[in-house]
């Protein structure tokens, strides 16, 4: 065997040096984190914060803001999804490269005569097609990253509003709590008058029925503190939830609502699954110029060939191998189907993103509008009629247990404000998260147990 030209040995291992080593994918995280940072004020990272940080953090009750900043920097699901996007950038980084050249070697005999054939060989096709690959695969990181980044917000969105539950169920917790008591003080008090004969029995049994709601209520909203407290306890990653401490209440609602105009066109412009449906889409339409090109010639290679015998001269040469898509119709259906798929996805995120938007925007406004409502006018009326009636009770015109029902009745008043101001934050969490991302707006719901309280 002879040895091939020097030249042309450095020649084929310069090749294989540029296209067969394998180079460090860039830093996926750090274009998400550019999307993200912007709305929550936290760089994404991927390393977590140590116990010793996490117990600092928790030593003080938990603000709105520090609960999403711990949960991007903690939440292992985020931290799995960012590492899967570290994948697709080293599939990206893969495809975007030559193919590795190949070496065919034969030995040939005829009686005496020994022939040897050596050959390189590279794929043609794939080295005219590069640049295209490269510029479509680019377009599928950029969707990837922009999905990453869209799921990344949908957690810090979720974050607030299981934050925002989580408050209001200690607040409603408190408050049922001095409810309960006070019912057992009613219940007791006319327990000892009809002991002494200055009570019937129809009126204790409103009492003890009072009393009974009352318990019933204050269980309910401690399995539902037990719930949102875990709910937030999952979207911090902690394995303990016992050091988590949280403000007693929800902040004050605002003195004006937000002013959203143009709001279809802000989320059409900051959304970030509009924007990776039109990188997939753009995507899409360069594999279909691709599978275009490569249409009636799926592979090209081009090779040289050096064939050597112990009785002839040595052959050189270079050759050329095609493989021609005869029995199949090749990439380009598929192609087309796929771009036909982004198109309509594409369409169908914007629609989606409108809709969202205005139904986030217009449940914003209609939360703002009823706490601010039950704020301003039933509570102070309900505590005005409190007033009221406690002027009675001073002057002897009722008796304590009129005195009694009466502040029964602001239990339904108390509770629905609470629940309304609960409902705005979580509507302005909604609407936050409507601007750059989707998002299923929760509809406000009333508690079960006020109106069974109010009618005793």
């Amino acid at each position: 065997m002879h040895p091939l030209p020097f030249a042309r040995t450095c020649g084929l291992a310069l090749l294989t040096a540029l296209t067969g080593c394998t180079t460090a994918p860039p830093d996926s995280i750090a274009p998400v984190s550019r999307l993200t940072e912007p709305h929550t004020a936290q760089p994404l990272s991927a390393t977590l914060p140590s116990a010793d940080q996490i117990a600092e953090r928790l030593r003080e009750p938990l603000t709105a803001d520090a609960a999403v900043q711990l949960a991007l920097q903690n939440n292992r699901g985020l931290q799995a999804r960012l590492a899967r996007l570290g994948v697709t950038a080293a599939d990206v980084d893969a495809a975007g490269r030559l193919l590795n050249p190949g070496f065919r070697f034969s030995r040939l005999t005829r009686g005496s005569e020994v022939e040897l054939e050596r050959g390189w060989h590279i794929d043609l096709a794939r080295l005219l097609t590069l640049p295209l690959v490269r510029a479509a695969e680019q377009r599928r990181l950029q969707a990837e990253q922009q999905q990453a980044a869209a799921d990344t917000l949908a957690l810090a969105a979720d974050t607030r509003r299981a934050w925002v539950r989580a408050v209001a169920a200690e607040e409603a917790l408190a408050y049922r709590r001095q409810v309960r008591e006070a019912a057992e003080a009613g219940a007791e008090l006319a327990r000892r008058m009809q002991v002494a004969g200055n009570f019937n029995a129809l009126a204790r049994a409103r009492e003890q029925g009072f009393e009974a709601d009352a318990r019933l209520a204050l269980a309910r909203t401690e399995a539902q503190r037990l719930a949102a407290r875990e709910r937030l306890v999952r979207l911090l990653s902690l394995e303990d939830g016992s050091a988590l401490r949280l403000p007693e209440r929800l902040p004050d609602l605002p003195t004006t609502p937000r002013e959203q105009a143009g709001i279809e066109a802000q989320a059409l412009a900051q959304r970030l699954d509009v924007q990776a449906a039109r990188l997939t889409l753009e995507q899409s339409a360069r594999q279909l110029d691709l599978a275009r090109m490569t249409r009636w010639v799926s592979m090209l290679e081009l090779g040289t060939v050096r064939n050597s015998s112990n009785e002839q001269p040595t052959q050189r040469g270079w050759e050329v191998a095609l493989e021609l898509p005869l029995f199949g119709p090749g990439p380009q259906p598929k192609a087309e189907a796929l771009a036909r798929e982004a198109a309509h996805v594409a369409a169908d995120t914007a629609i989606q993103a409108r809709s969202e938007a205005r139904e986030a925007y217009g449940l914003y406004r209609s939360a703002f509008d009823v706490a601010r409502q039950h704020r301003d006018e039933l509570l102070p009326l309900a505590q005005r009629v409190s007033s009221e009636q406690l002027l009675r009770y001073n002057a002897m015109l009722i008796g304590v247990f009129e005195l009694l029902a009466d502040a029964r009745a602001q239990v339904a008043a108390v509770s629905a404000t609470q629940e309304a101001l609960r409902d705005f934050w979580v509507a302005q969490a909604d609407l936050d998260q409507a601007l750059v991302g989707r998002v299923a707006p929760a509809l406000p719901q009333a508690a079960a147990a006020a109106p069974t309280a109010a009618t005793h």
